[in-house]
Order: C-alpha cells, then sequence, then structure tokens
C-alpha cells in the first residue's frame, strides 16, 4: 500500500468516496469530504486512476459528523454516516444533476425540493447474512464487510427498527445452537405494521430438535419466523401460524397492501409515502384519464392512480407481484379502476405498445437497468402528454431523459432526488416529462 502526497478533495463520486485529481489522474479516497486536506494511502492503481483509503485529514470540513453506529468503517452497509445529513442530499442532488447534463447534455428546467424523511430506523427489509464460523463458535449476522464476502461482525444496525437492531445478538445466539447453523447463509427482514417476519434460508431441513428453539426465539422476541429452502416462492410461515398478515398502508389515500416477506416492496415506508404524494402531485391524474403504470410491481403507484378516478394498466414482468397487485386492488375496492398485465418490459417494440392503445399519461419505475427499449417504442400517435419517471440509477434516468427529450419531442420539466436510503449513496430520484407542443 503506497502513502501519497497531501490531496484538497473537489467532490463526492457515486458511491460517497472523496475524489481528488492528481497529474491528471482520478483518485477516488473512502473517507474523505470535499474541500478537505487529507492525506491517503493507494490499495488499487490503475493508469488513469486510483482507489485509496483515507488515512489523516489535515483540514476537516465543516460538514463532517461524528458517525453514529460503532460499525461504520467497517460495516458496507453505510457509506456516508460520516458526512452530515443534509450534505448528503445536497450531494446525490448534484449527482443527479451531473449525470443528466454530463450522460444526456439535459438540464431540467425546475430542481425539485429534495424529499427527506427519518435518518435512522428507517430501513424496513433487509437482507442480512448469516455465517458460521469455526474458529470463533459463532455465527455472525449481519451486513457484509466493506470490499469483502465476509459478514461484519455486528451487534446493532441504527438504519434497521431499533427493534430490529436488537435481534442481532439473539439472533446470532440462536442459530449457533441449530443443527443447521452452517446451512444458514441469510435472514431476510420485512417489518409490516402489524407484524415483523424474519425468513430463515435453509439449504437443508432443520432437525427436530430446532423446532423448539425457533418457536421460543419468535414468542421471545415477537416476531414470525418463515422458512425458505430455494427460491423465494419456497418461503413459508413456521412459527407461529396465526400472525397477522405482512401489510403496509397509504393513509392518504385509504390503501392497505398485503405483501409476502420475499416480495418487493419499497424499503422506508415513510419516505414511500411522500413520494407518492410527489408522484400524484406530478402526474396529477384526473377522472376520465387512462394512464399505463409501467413496472407497476404491486400496485404501489397504480392504486393511488385509480382512487384519483383515473382507469389505470399496470405492466409488470413478475407473475407473482401482479397476483398480490389485484389482490390489493379487490381489498381496495379498485378492481373496477384498474387492470394488471404481465410484459417483459425490456423487450417491448412500437407495435406491442401501439395494441395497448393510447394512454394520457405514463407513470414509470423501473429498475437499475431503466426503461430504454419502452421509451425508443414510443411513436407519435402512443406518446402521452406526461410522463413521470420514478428511478433509482441517475445514469440510466439520464440516458432515457436524452432520449425523451433529444429523440423524442418532451421537455424536462422538474426532477429531484428521494432520500430513500440515508446514510448510502444510493441516488433515488423522480422527474417529469411533457410532450412539447409547437
Amino acid at each position: 500500500m503506497a502513502f501519497n502526497p497531501p490531496a484538497i478533495i473537489e467532490s463526492l463520486d457515486q458511491e460517497g468516496r472523496g475524489v481528488t485529481h492528481v497529474e491528471g489522474k482520478a483518485i477516488f479516497i473512502e473517507g474523505a469530504l470535499p474541500g478537505e486536506t487529507v492525506t491517503y494511502s493507494s490499495y488499487r492503481k490503475k493508469p488513469t486512476y486510483e482507489f485509496a483509503r483515507i488515512e489523516q485529514v489535515l483540514r476537516e470540513s465543516p460538514n463532517r459528523t461524528k458517525p453514529q453506529c460503532p460499525h461504520f468503517g467497517m460495516c458496507g452497509g453505510c457509506a456516508l454516516q460520516h458526512v452530515e445529513l443534509s450534505t448528503q442530499v445536497a450531494s446525490k442532488q448534484r449527482m443527479l444533476e451531473d449525470n443528466l447534463w454530463h450522460i444526456a447534455k439535459v438540464k431540467p428546467e425546475s430542481m425539485l425540493p429534495p424529499i427527506i424523511g427519518p435518518a435512522w430506523g428507517y430501513r424496513h427489509k433487509a437482507r442480512l447474512r448469516a455465517r458460521y464460523v469455526p474458529m470463533k463458535g459463532r455465527v455472525l449476522v449481519g451486513f457484509n464487510e466493506k470490499h469483502s464476502s465476509y459478514v461484519a461482525d455486528m451487534k446493532e444496525c441504527h438504519v434497521l427498527p431499533p427493534h430490529i437492531s436488537a435481534l442481532i445478538v439473539p439472533l446470532q445466539e440462536l442459530l449457533a445452537k441449530l443443527s443447521i447453523r452452517d446451512r444458514m447463509p441469510q435472514v431476510e427482514v420485512a417489518v409490516g405494521e402489524s407484524v415483523s417476519v424474519l425468513v430463515f434460508r435453509v439449504l437443508e431441513p432443520i432437525e427436530p430438535a430446532d423446532e423448539p428453539l425457533i418457536r421460543e426465539f419468535a414468542d421471545q422476541y415477537g416476531v414470525q419466523v418463515w422458512l425458505q429452502s430455494k427460491g423465494p416462492e419456497t418461503a413459508t410461515p413456521f412459527h407461529p401460524l396465526d400472525a397477522p398478515q405482512l401489510s403496509y398502508s397509504l393513509p392518504e389515500y385509504d390503501l392497505v397492501y398485503p405483501f409476502m416477506p420475499t416480495e418487493f416492496t419499497q424499503v422506508n415506508p415513510y419516505i414511500n409515502r411522500v413520494m407518492i404524494r410527489r408522484a400524484m402531485a406530478l402526474l396529477d391524474p384526473h377522472p376520465g384519464e387512462r394512464i399505463a403504470d409501467f413496472f407497476c410491481g404491486l400496485g404501489n403507484f397504480t392504486l393511488p392512480i385509480a382512487r384519483k378516478g383515473a382507469s389505470v394498466l399496470g405492466m409488470e414482468g413478475s407473475s407473482a407481484l401482479l397476483r398480490r397487485a389485484n389482490e390489493s386492488a379487490e381489498r381496495n375496492g379498485l378492481s373496477h379502476a384498474v387492470e394488471f398485465r404481465e410484459a417483459d418490459l425490456f423487450e417491448k417494440t412500437a407495435d406491442s405498445l401501439a395494441a395497448l392503445g393510447h394512454f394520457d399519461k405514463w407513470l414509470i419505475d423501473p429498475p437499475r437497468d431503466g426503461a430504454l427499449e419502452l421509451i425508443k417504442a414510443i411513436e407519435d400517435h402512443t406518446a402521452p402528454q406526461r410522463i413521470v419517471y420514478v428511478s433509482c440509477n441517475p445514469a440510466t434516468l439520464a440516458r432515457d431523459a436524452g432520449v425523451l427529450v433529444q429523440v423524442k419531442g418532451y421537455r424536462m420539466l422538474a426532477a429531484g432526488v428521494i432520500n430513500m436510503f440515508p446514510h448510502t449513496a444510493h441516488v433515488e430520484s423522480i422527474a417529469l416529462f411533457e410532450k412539447h407542443v409547437s
């Protein structure tokens, strides 16, 4: 590992590392903040860039703060706990703007105020790794160490709800007692409004002697334990069997969504409510309009649109999520206003899009790969007047925005960040496009 002269940090990159340049080479320094002067040691060198770790802060940024978690720096779950929260959000906003401009040469006509919420205890969905360490005679439960496949030796996690964080040590003790402690690689956490579920990934069936230990744990800590032998569809409740169903709600729209613990839902229910309010304000659905919700999942946006009086088609590639979406529509009395269809939206063509009929407006909420093929399929007769695009990757949003603005004739009226994952470098955002009328 090589030591280097002091450097002045210019910005943060998309992983939360400080960026500086030395003789034309970009240096990415973990733990460094813009405006700081630091010394650093390089651990990976390439011809045009290096990765490094901070050694000493010679001039400290006023935006530096003390991390709340004692495991910060060792655990790979968070990257930005050393950065004051408003600075984290401002950095993500700059990252969004930079991606839009450098990738697509697009600037929003206005920047939306960032969507922010609780900084701690927000993560209601998580996959914790579990690993039996014979040399220690222990099972570790937590996130991976930074830059490693090893499980971090954790006792707490401040981004998890407090009652889940408090289970990390008891979980370690429970799993160490089980006969298949070396065949349980993962514990998935799902927190609903009436129940918290732990899904044990079991590579072999548990032994009869394990069953009372798991039941006692579930009863003592007020959780429901599920077992998953193979894919997500194999997850089944183990104990207690009479627990309430997992669900989350959107009180503003009088909606309740049931879900399975292995199904995708937004990890941050507080931000999800504000995000949906923002999306509805931008989309502005009205009775009589026909609206498409692409990548609809279990109907997180579909049902609020329907509640506003519009007719909605939700499309999604997962049949399991569509079954849940139909269940939620029926439960909330909206089956008459929504239709769900299964489709591979990454292979959409102009013809298959035209076959769906005309839509007044679109809402798009794709995974990290974005929605390029869907957007490329837009033609004049299928072009909606308004598109609200919810993104979890600023680079693919920028790429798709370039096509919408420069090829398809849309204006990018507004964009802004959604701080769904405080203390991480993950950037979620929302953007509004309208068809240009000459």
